[in-house]
């Protein structure tokens, strides 16, 4: 219920926002072209032509996977047409009828396609760029902020908190500038690492694409180093308190191996607050993936929003946003599931 009033109210400031800005969607389809009939006829059939509120209405309509449905009258308050989308007819109610859909994104100002087409093809490179980029923070964040926290105090915790510190506070435009030019331009010879570059690549030869993983080091890199900081020092700081627990002593009391008291016992006690923010990093990685996107130009939903946004494409961005709006929900309800398995405290009695 919490996450559909997110969704709701995500909604409904993603339209009004969108709705208020400057531009007219028919002037930016026609070009040149532009007539004052045209435009007419253009805007009508987005239903822009109504007042805001009922425009609304509509756009809850599309997106809704049971909505109301008229193929008679374009021009009634609901006016949907059948060309836009596939649906089953659930319950007639004379010329409205009931239906089930898919939720309708609307179309892309500039090259007509579905919102949830372009969405489709371009989310799953944001989608393993940002998997790759969180399980390597999780790895090493881990096993980073365990060493720490059993060498406290030491070089190696030290030096842990000045890098950890250092990675939290760099921005991720800078960083990921920075980690370009470094690997892939001065120590190219080395590395031989590509500046740009997507998960696939044309071959030269015209024989179609091929799977080029060397592309998704640097974007993986760059997007894993702030929740990597963050990760090390929840860990350690998890970990110094799970250490100096009761249950610790009297494990070790008992003369279980430190390997198994560390691993066993104090880890996956330390891991709730973890596992916690990793959810919340996963999610922010998905939806802030923009920038180092932008500059590795990697073609994902960060290309996407930024070309859009440029061309005052905003069913697209408005899509966009909506989609990973969805996305942060349904992770934040996972990341609960798997805290309730990781401690069974927080388990709901039923």
């Amino acid at each position: 219920m919490y996450g559909f009033l997110v969704l709701l109210g995500v909604i409904t400031l993603v339209f009004f926002l969108f709705n208020i800005l400057p531009g007219d969607p028919a002037r930016m389809m026609l070009g040149q072209r532009a007539d004052a009939e045209s435009i007419e006829i253009i805007n009508r059939d987005l239903g822009r032509d109504k007042p805001l509120g009922i425009q609304y209405l509509n756009y809850l309509n599309d997106l809704s996977p049971i909505s109301l449905h008229n193929n008679s009258n374009p021009q009634s308050f609901f006016f949907l047409s059948s060309d836009k989308y596939s649906y089953a007819t659930l319950l007639r109610l004379g010329s409205t009828s009931l239906v089930l859909k898919a939720p309708y994104l609307r179309r892309s100002y500039q090259s007509q396609r579905k919102v949830s087409e372009i969405i489709a093809s371009a989310f799953p490179q944001t989608a393993i760029l940002a998997l790759v980029a969180m399980l390597f923070a999780l790895l090493v964040g881990i096993s980073l902020g365990v060493v720490s926290a059993l060498h406290k105090d030491s070089w190696i915790d030290r030096t842990t908190l000045v890098l950890s510190t250092l990675g939290m506070s760099l921005p991720s435009f800078f960083a990921a500038i920075l980690i370009a030019w470094l690997f892939a331009y001065i120590l190219a010879d080395w590395t031989h690492l590509n500046m740009f570059g997507n998960l696939f690549t044309v071959d030269d030869y015209g024989e179609g694409e091929y799977l080029d993983l060397k592309n998704l080091i640097l974007p993986a890199l760059t997007l894993g180093i702030r929740p990597l900081a963050t990760l090390t020092q929840l860990t350690k700081n998890s970990m110094l308190e799970a250490l100096s627990q009761d249950y610790i002593r009297t494990a070790r009391a008992k003369g279980l191996s430190h390997r198994r008291v560390v691993v066993h016992h104090a880890l996956r006690n330390a891991l709730n607050p973890v596992v916690t923010s990793a959810g919340g990093w996963l999610a922010g990685l998905l939806a802030g993936a923009v920038f180092v996107e932008y500059v590795f130009d990697w073609k994902g939903m960060g290309i996407v929003i930024v070309d859009a946004l440029d061309t005052y494409d905003f069913p697209v961005v408005m899509g966009a946003i909506l989609f990973v709006c969805v996305l942060l929900v349904l992770i934040n309800i996972l990341t609960d599931l798997v805290y309730g398995l990781l401690d069974p405290r927080v388990r709901i009695d039923r």
